[in-house]
């Protein structure tokens, strides 16, 4: 199979799908690889490392593009790349779909087969494409939350752990996944005086045994998000509805009532975003104004630390990504529950159910594409 990999443009996007050794382990099973120029160099991967590992160096996106049987990316295509969409192309990728109506639809409409490395899912219903980058989105959450309080930053000028004598910020963390559980790790780190909030009890008492009274867990409701986050200097937000938009659970009535200079950073932004105001923002201009509270909402906050999270990422996804290039998409999928989840458009229809839903497009069932 031909696999391109092209340079990602979104802002600020260092990241890039493949390193080296994925390069080298789909040559060693007999596919031709075709990375864009300079489609590493964010990640201090250089063209000569990803030839020398096998694969063919392309001038151009559109060449790259037009090349791929199985185009990998890390994050969704933007507008200026629809043009390249063709119905027997297949996208594995970090898509987002049901907050991105435009894209979903110029899917549907080039017929492309679009494979989600979000909705990719255990039996145990775990997200093994989504970990590695919660676990990085999460762990930065608290260093950029703990930057953002900052007060030539815009925030209160208050130091996470504080000094002796005086008190550490108050973390109230909203979701004990993933993400969640990685920001509570790095602020419990800092020296914060941290809040997390789950509806699954369970999880609240895993995370009491691992923190053994250092971490507050509550049950998670309206009224107890509310009574944290009236007291909070940094609210993080990491709920999550594999494939379909976040829940609101932060409306813009509270935020008016929060601490002045109080920060919220908003990991669930590439879902819609947890909190009432959210809107996307980029590295270049990360945060904005909500009443007399600090917004950071960037949509691809892995992006930033792509030494980390492009090596993080090809762990995950290279099993999948070999599986689809040695099988081809209907065979690998079949044989594959989980990554058959992850199957989001295909000849002109959305499969994914809750796309469907958050976004009024017709569905067709995962049995029905596959058949």
């Amino acid at each position: 199979m031909k696999v391109a990999i092209p340079k990602e443009i979104k802002n600020n996007e260092f990241r890039v799908a493949i390193t080296p050794a994925g390069v080298h382990d789909l040559v060693a099973n007999g596919h031709d690889v075709i990375v864009e120029t300079g489609a590493g160099i964010g990640s201090s991967i250089t063209d000569d490392e990803y030839e020398s590992a096998g694969a063919r160096i392309s001038a151009t996106a559109a060449e790259t593009w037009a090349a791929a049987e199985m185009l990998l990316k890390v994050k969704e295509p933007i507008e200026q790349e629809y043009g390249y969409f063709r119905d027997d192309l297949l996208i594995f990728a970090y898509l987002h779909l049901a907050a991105e109506p435009e894209l979903t639809a110029a899917l549907v409409s080039a017929g492309v087969t679009a494979v989600a490395y979000e909705t990719v899912q255990l039996p145990n219903r775990a997200l093994p494409l989504l970990a590695p980058m919660s676990e990085v989105a999460g762990r930065l959450s608290a260093i950029v939350g703990a930057n953002a309080m900052l007060k030539p930053n815009g925030g209160p000028g208050l130091l996470v752990p504080g000094v002796p004598g005086t008190y550490p910020a108050k973390v109230v963390v909203l979701g004990g996944g993933v993400a969640g559980t990685n920001a509570v790790s790095v602020s419990v780190g800092l020296g914060a005086d941290v809040t997390v909030l789950d509806t699954n009890l369970q999880r609240l008492k895993e995370l009491d045994e691992v923190y053994a009274g250092r971490v507050k867990t509550i049950a998670s409701n309206g009224f107890e998000i509310e009574r944290a986050l009236l007291t909070a200097d940094l609210v993080i937000g990491s709920v999550l509805v594999p494939g379909a938009k976040a829940p609101k659970l932060v409306s813009n009535d509270l935020v008016s009532r929060m601490k002045p200079g109080s920060v919220l950073v908003d990991i669930a932004v590439d879902q819609g975003g947890c909190f009432a105001d959210s809107h996307p923002t980029t590295h270049d201009d990360p945060t904005f104004r909500v009443h007399n509270s600090l917004f950071y909402c960037v949509a691809n906050m892995p992006g930033a630390v792509p030494n980390t999270s492009t090596y993080a990422l090809t762990n995950a996804t290279m099993p999948y990504v070999r599986a689809l290039a040695n099988k081809g998409w209907h065979e690998a999928l079949l044989a594959d529950e989980a990554l058959a989840r992850g199957l989001n458009t295909h000849a002109g229809h959305v499969v994914y159910e809750p796309v469907a839903t958050a976004l009024g497009f017709d569905h067709v069932s995962l049995a029905t594409a596959l058949a």
